[in-house]
């Protein structure tokens, strides 16, 4: 899930200033959002959540605070709030691509890979540019194990995005759940000349094939 946006001055002295201003006007929406956003980059996850609440309440179209309740419940660990964070945030704002690639990362590692694939094709659809989505949908695809999807998928993305290391490695995972290790080989020698660590034991059971 992408990390949700920096506050532009000092943290302390900027939750003085929104404090100062909901004390002074209990209901103001945008100012318990942004104490939110300071709290929540400051690792006050707790208190995040109720700032962002406060502004949930004091506006029908908050949508950005459901959004940023759905990356403090990721960071938890709780996939379910996740999903009813971003449910909510693309119900006010139904064409936000964000709200549905979340929505599909939660339901990946629900492992609910139908649901995966749904959200984040909308959110292709929306926004073709957000690569982790198409990186993501690679993944949905493998986990309801239609490697021909998640190879074409994978394909997409690399042609896109030629240097996302995270796009290579998973078009090498898709090409090695069709035994074609020439390709897995290279897609995963790509990734690591790009930086990305590749798993051990992947690179392990691909090694016997290097000299074919």
């Amino acid at each position: 899930m992408k990390t949700p946006e920096k506050m532009p001055q000092g943290s302390e002295e900027f939750i003085a200033e929104q404090r100062k201003i909901l004390s002074e006007n209990s209901e103001c929406a945008n100012s318990s959002y942004n104490l939110g956003v300071a709290l929540m980059q400051k690792g006050e996850l707790d208190e995040a959540i109720d700032a962002f609440n406060d502004a949930i309440a004091n506006s029908g179209r908050m949508f950005e605070g459901h959004v940023n309740l759905g990356y403090i419940y990721f960071k938890k660990g709780d996939m379910e709030r996740v999903v009813a964070a971003n449910q909510r945030a693309v119900e006010i704002e139904p064409r936000y691509a964000r709200g549905y690639a979340n929505l599909g990362f939660a339901y990946l590692q629900m492992l609910k890979a139908e649901e995966a694939i749904g959200a984040l094709k909308k959110a292709i659809e929306l926004n073709p540019d957000i690569v982790q989505a198409w990186s993501n949908l690679v993944n949905a695809y493998l986990q309801k194990d239609d490697v021909k999807e998640a190879i074409e998928t994978g394909e997409k993305l690399v042609e896109m995005a030629p240097d996302f290391a995270l796009g290579h490695n998973n078009l090498a995972s898709a090409y090695y759940n069709n035994e074609d290790y020439k390709k897995a080989i290279e897609h995963v020698d790509k990734a690591i000349s790009l930086g990305f660590k590749a798993h051990p034991e992947f690179l392990k059971k691909l090694a016997p094939h290097r000299a074919d």
